[in-house]
């Protein structure tokens, strides 16, 4: 389905999640079958040579090499990483604007950025991959002009802006696996004339990605759900993060307004107050291998109670990898037979999905998808 395989340019290459991604594409070359399983667009190719020709670029704010990213963050053991070190080490991760420029300044070394990776890598589709820390929201709904946006945001403290319009400038389609809401109505609209697809927001990786499909088969049954109780415990740089909650506000809320989403009506709504509590905590011990606690409560015939509980041991950026690849995979597609702006029926990978009436139940997302491939197949042979 693809023509050209995808150049992964990540924001915030040396993160765990980055990092990871980068060892993964590493590992693609000589050993592609290592992965293909893993991925969910893994089916797409009779051949490898589409998987095996993906590449990987970006920047971080991080002196570390790439090589020092990956040990830091102790997600891979080193068998897994180190017989790729040579691949790892050619490629090329930009230092991040930084510093006191404005928004335009940050923007146009971006764009520079863009245009010679794209150069090194001529035979490759460009994706932007928005992989940033979660921030502090910024209410910047109300802009309708570019010229609003460069005087209004500070890329200090929400620099995911400065890639996204970069990126649309380049005409390079964009992944936004962040929780921070890049999806202004003005940044859609010039995806639009820019003949960019967008997706996004908040990558679905583990616990929330198995409460959609357990809120979606609840409600099947026509099971009502009294409360869902869900606590997250991870120890990475992610969590440390996290830890402050005003960067974990929007994450928080993405969690939490999705069930209601699903289910249609308001968890907790008998009691006068929300019922689905979600809680992130940061705990060093656990490193990128977080754990997740949920106990839900719901009520079958007359009422009567009932409960479930499921704790999920998962290694975070070893779900979100493959999401990530496959996402870059998606656009490069998408972007090939002509969508532009927001794509909702990619919700399957994210908790707030981007778009007009997006898939809520994991049944219609998965049909969605479906659908979507189909549509991409049918433009392609057309």
């Amino acid at each position: 389905m693809l023509a050209n395989p995808p150049l992964l340019i990540i924001a915030g290459a040396k993160g765990a999640v980055g990092s990871t991604v980068a060892a993964t594409i590493a590992a693609i070359k000589t050993d592609p079958h290592s992965v293909l399983p893993w991925l969910t667009t893994g089916h797409w190719t009779k051949s490898v040579k589409s998987v095996m020709g993906m590449e990987f670029a970006g920047w971080d704010v991080s002196p570390r090499s790439l090589k020092q990213a990956i040990e830091y963050h102790g997600v891979l053991p080193r068998e897994k990483f180190l017989p790729h070190e040579k691949y790892l080490n050619r490629i090329q991760i930009r230092l991040a604007p930084s510093g006191e420029p404005s928004l335009p300044a940050y923007v146009e070394q971006l764009i520079r950025d863009i245009e010679d990776f794209k150069s090194l890598h001529p035979k490759t589709h460009p994706v932007l991959v928005n992989l940033l820390p979660a921030c502090q929201g910024v209410d910047l709904k109300g802009c309708t002009r570019l010229e609003e946006l460069y005087s209004q945001a500070d890329p200090r403290i929400f620099p995911d802006l400065a890639y996204v319009i970069a990126a649309i400038s380049s005409q390079v389609p964009v992944v936004n696996f962040t929780s921070n809401s890049v999806e202004l109505p003005l940044m859609l609209e010039e995806a639009l004339k820019a003949c960019v697809p967008m997706c996004g927001r908040d990558g679905k990786t583990g616990q929330t990605y198995l409460k959609v499909v357990l809120a979606s088969a609840l409600k099947a049954r026509s099971l009502k759900v009294d409360g869902w109780y869900s606590l997250n415990i991870l120890g990475n740089d992610d969590g440390m993060n996290l830890a402050d909650p005003r960067r974990a506000a929007g994450k928080v809320a993405n969690k939490t307004e999705l069930l209601d989403e699903i289910l249609g009506y308001r968890v907790g709504q008998q009691y006068g107050a929300p019922s689905h509590k979600v809680v992130i905590d940061y705990y060093p011990p656990r490193g990128d291998c977080k754990e997740a606690w949920d106990v839900i409560d719901f009520a079958g015939l007359f009422g009567l109670p009932m409960s479930l509980r499921l704790n999920l041991q998962a290694r975070d950026s070893i779900l979100a990898a493959p999401m990530v690849i496959d996402l870059a995979r998606w656009m490069a597609a998408l972007h090939g037979v002509g969508r532009s702006g927001p794509i909702p029926e990619l919700g399957f990978y994210f908790k707030k999905p981007m778009g007009y009436n997006p898939p809520v139940t994991f049944q219609d997302q998965i049909a969605e998808l479906h659908r979507l491939e189909n549509d991409c197949r049918k433009k392609r042979r057309g």
